[in-house]
């Protein structure tokens, strides 16, 4: 690769003074190499700055480029290649330095706002928006940025050469020379072997044809090429409203602009359109117009030398603003006082709108005042005056949308044969639409009043009826899901009079998209305006949506606000005015609007259909009177449909139709069997089946079985053993009461007990007892051969109920106030007062008369260890044995003999609960 040259490298932007401040500084950077050239893994290769002295950046050079403009400095230091130093000498290792970054050229900082000129804020006053003075920023520069003048490319025949021009003269055939030359201080031009040529003040084109005539002439069988090498540089005085008025030098062939960009540009205070040119062949105005918006005219920007450029003040101004193509202040010609509107409308690019536009004029009265005026394009605009270019009427005309349940909403012109053409292409509609009613949200043409219109989607798709459709027709379809939402918990809150339910806002709604509308996520309860419409419709009207009322479906849940409620809030009202109820047996009950005098076909299809076990035999059909002005009562007919005739039945808005489940002796839920049953499991039963009729279905009880030890538990029992639970809690916390405010206060300080903690454990006591879980336990007999010869005994099975049969336990547990309690083996013939012995006899303060038994049925019987009790019945196996403590010691206070008894209570329950739930297992 050739090495550049000094000439080349100060040309890059370098000077010398950098370069040898460079070479001076990098012979010391080439010691970081060891001997041999292998760089050090310590050091990064010297690199170019990236900033010259005084912050001004450095061209960006190739890699290569680099690399060798840093060899030659290094050659021209003596210090040899990069990297090494000569004769192989071994440098010490200096510290890590950073590697240099690559050149990179400066970022270009964002132009700041400029101020506003003294012009532009008048009309900022005026409009109330910021224009911009059209045409200075033709004169802008990037910030610290000088402009340059612009290259010369192929200069024409018609150039005239002046002194300092370079000429070159290239001369091919027996003579061969290429010789550069300059036009001397007296015009001439010296070629060798050749007389002198006058070219000063002669045409480019004259000296090329002397030339070439000459050397045919002088030097037979030579030719002669003749072209300008560099043009000279003349010198013109810019002056007036420019930035940097003064003595500029340009090429001969620079343009007015050209001077003026050199001097900084046109302040806003400058013209644009009277830019005088003065010199030795005259006086000329320019125009700069003509050049930056296209006005008529063909100024002649050339300069001469000896001429001067002169920038008057501004001339007068008008301004235009609005729906133009670019709005801006303007300047009128030179000596004009004011120009048609429709010259103005021309320089800012015309309007944007092809007709309906309106010329709002804010002049000036003779008193300095704003006048406004409406103008036209043929009327007059004057200096000053500021024109605002507005639509007539922004209004839309001839469009239809379509909305809802599409494939994407449309914008559309309506076209002819109305609804059924709009909808051609069943591809519009989304899958799953709800086909029996659609809805046109029409504007009033007089009164700009909207209304719902239903229509038929079904028939519409299917090629029958039509609508004629009118400007500004909303068509919005509903699907499946949309329909179904009516019967929601929000929907029938709301019918209720409830305000909805409080969600999170909203995000905002999309661009584009019509008043009102918010995304499909947001919205399920406050957030949702149809909600808030309905609920205040049905306060202000109770008996408005009274067969909506009458649907009874559950309240669980709070599903989310579809988006074409969200997007049309009034709908939701109107479309339970014209909905029909359809409940019972229907695979999707609910509110289905329809059109009036619609088939039960169709509700019943659009809701599945009726469930396998519907009595056709009597659906129950009400319909509420057309007119309300009498006293005529709500109609209710059984029909009997077990022909499936169901299009006979035509439905009106607001009738409710019910299909009755058929009688069946099947119930509505399983029993479950679990422990020493042959075939254990979930049983379905009839109406009236009984236990020993389900033991047989379950293949008996295996010998293992202890039917003494069943355990039979019911919901229902639990609910009832539940609120047992908390009316005990409620009497507790009754009695606290009374014992914190009655005459057992003043028995405490007497006897220093501590009441408050008593108060305490009983609230503990009070919170345990709403929190424990009832078992829902009932004592049934479940040996077959007892049932078997006492029928009455035979219970009666309900839904859900559990029937455990555990195996025969050998061992009765003993708890309470004895000195071992624990479980002890079952020994035939055993009474309650040995099993006590044997865990040790009773506790000081044990209460044996009150002692007791659960036995494994869940009954309870005393224990019989009182010394009138002889001991009890014999305990069977599985039995649990509780004594409880004796309260004696506490008779003096009232109230803790209460909350002793019922401790006691709890703890009988707890040992019940304990016995059931290990026989259960």
């Amino acid at each position: 690769m050739t090495r550049p040259s000094r000439r080349s490298l100060q040309a890059a932007g370098l000077p010398l003074a950098l370069l040898a401040s460079l070479a001076g500084t990098l012979p010391a950077m080439a010691q970081n190499t060891p001997g041999g050239g292998v760089p050090s893994p310590f050091l990064s290769p010297p690199a170019l700055p990236s900033t010259l002295p005084g912050g001004i950046p450095v061209p960006v050079l190739p890699p290569a480029v680099q690399q060798d403009i840093m060899q030659r400095i290094l050659d021209a230091a003596g210090t040899g290649a990069v990297g090494g130093l000569p004769g192989g000498a071994v440098a010490h290792p200096l510290p890590a330095v950073p590697p240099a970054r690559p050149l990179a050229p400066p970022a270009m900082a964002a132009p700041a706002e400029q101020p506003l000129s003294h012009t532009e804020t008048f009309y900022a006053a005026r409009l109330d928006t910021v224009l911009r003075q059209f045409g200075y920023d033709t004169f802008q520069t990037a910030p610290g940025t000088t402009p340059a003048p612009a290259t010369m490319g192929l200069l024409p025949d018609d150039y005239v050469l002046g002194r300092d021009d370079e000429v070159a003269i290239a001369i091919r055939g027996r003579t061969r020379q290429s010789v550069t030359l300059r036009v001397n201080r007296d015009g001439t031009l010296l070629l060798p072997d050749l007389p002198p040529f006058i070219a000063a003040g002669r045409s480019l084109g004259a000296l090329r044809a002397d030339i070439e005539a000459r050397v045919a002439q002088e030097l037979g069988g030579s030719e002669a090429y003749v072209s300008v090498g560099q043009v000279r540089q003349v010198g013109v005085l810019v002056a007036g409203e420019v930035m940097r008025p003064g003595m500029q030098s340009v090429p001969a062939l620079a343009s007015v602009l050209d001077a003026l960009m050199l001097a900084g540009g046109v302040r806003k205070t400058g013209s644009l359109r009277a830019i005088r040119v003065e010199g030795p062949r005259g006086r000329r105005v320019i125009d700069l117009y003509s050049v930056i918006a296209g006005e008529a005219g063909d100024p002649d920007l050339m300069l001469r030398e000896g001429e001067r450029v002169v920038v008057p003040p501004l001339g007068a101004t008008v301004a235009v603003a609005g729906e133009v193509t670019r709005p801006g202040i303007y300047e009128l010609p030179a000596g004009v006082a004011q120009v048609p509107l429709a010259t103005l409308l021309r320089l800012a690019g015309q309007p944007l709108r092809p007709a309906g536009n309106r010329f709002l004029l804010q002049g000036t009265d003779a008193g300095g005042r704003r006048a406004f005026s409406e103008t036209a394009p043929a009327s007059a605009v004057r200096r000053g005056d500021a024109v605002l270019v507005q639509p007539g009427a922004d209004v839309a005309s001839g469009q239809v949308r379509l909305a809802g349940h599409v494939t994407a909403p449309l914008l559309r012109a309506p076209r002819t044969g109305g609804l059924r053409a709009m909808l051609h292409d069943p591809r519009l509609v989304k899958p799953d639409p709800y086909i029996r009613m659609g809805v046109v949200w029409r504007v009033d043409g007089q009164t700009r009043v909207r209304r719902f219109i239903g229509f038929d989607l079904g028939r519409l798709l299917g090629g029958q009826g039509d609508l004629p459709l009118g400007e500004a027709d909303e068509i919005v379809l509903l699907s499946q899901a949309d329909v179904l939402w009516l019967a929601s918990p929000p929907v029938q809150r709301a019918l209720r009079g409830e305000p909805p339910q409080g969600q999170p806002a909203p995000p905002p709604a999309l661009p584009g998209a019509p008043p009102g509308a918010v995304p499909a996520m947001a919205a399920t309860g406050a957030d949702c305006a149809a909600l808030q419409s309905l609920a205040v419709a049905a306060r202000a009207s109770p008996a408005r949506f009274a067969h909506a009322r009458g649907a009874g479906f559950p309240d669980l849940g709070t599903p989310p606000c579809p988006q074409v409620f969200l997007d049309y809030p009034a709908l939701l009202p109107w479309l339970l005015d014209q909905s029909v109820l359809l409940s019972g047996e229907a695979r999707m009950p609910g509110l289905y609007p329809i059109l009036d005098n619609t088939g039960l076909d169709q509700v019943l299809a659009a809701a599945g259909g009726a469930t396998d076990t519907a009595d056709l035999s009597a659906v129950e059909f009400a319909r509420e009177p057309q007119e309300q002005a009498g006293a005529t009562s709500l109609s209710r007919t059984l029909l009997d449909l077990r022909s499936r005739n169901f299009a006979a039945i035509r439905l009106s808005p607001r009738d409710a139709v019910r299909f009755a489940r058929g009688f069946g002796d099947r119930d509505n839920g399983p029993v479950t069997l679990v422990g020493e049953f042959l075939r254990p499991g979930s049983y379905d039963i009839r109406r009236g089946e009984r236990f020993s009729e389900l033991i047989a279905r379950a293949g008996g009880l295996s010998p293992q079985a202890y039917p003494y030890g069943a355990v039979f538990t019911r919901e229902s029992v639990r609910q009832r053993q539940q609120e047992g639970f908390s009316r005990t809690a409620r009497e507790l916390e009754q009695s606290l009461i009374q014992v914190a405010a009655g005459q057992a206060v003043a028995g405490s300080r007497s006897t220093g007990l501590d009441l408050g903690g008593a108060i305490t454990a009983g609230r503990e006591l009070a919170n345990a007892l709403r929190d424990a879980r009832a078992a829902g336990r009932m004592v049934v007999e479940a040996n077959p051969v007892v049932l078997a010869a006492r029928p009455e005994l035979d219970v009666l099975l309900e839904p859900g109920d559990l029937i455990a049969i555990p195996k025969r336990p050998n061992e009765v547990t003993v708890v309470g106030a004895v000195l071992n309690p624990g479980s002890l083996q079952f020994t035939t013939g055993w009474r309650a007062g040995e099993y006590v012995q044997a865990s040790g006899g009773q506790q000081r303060f044990a209460d044996g008369n009150r002692a007791f038994i659960v036995l494994p049925n869940g009954q309870s019987a005393p224990a019989g260890l009182g010394s009138w009790q002889a001991g009890g019945p014999p305990v069977p196996p599985g039995s649990l044995v509780v004594v409880p403590q004796d309260p004696s010691p506490y008779e003096t206070w009232g109230f803790v003999r209460d909350l002793t008894q019922v401790l006691g209570q709890v703890s009988i329950s707890a040992a019940a609960l304990s016995v059931i739930s290990r026989q259960a297992r």
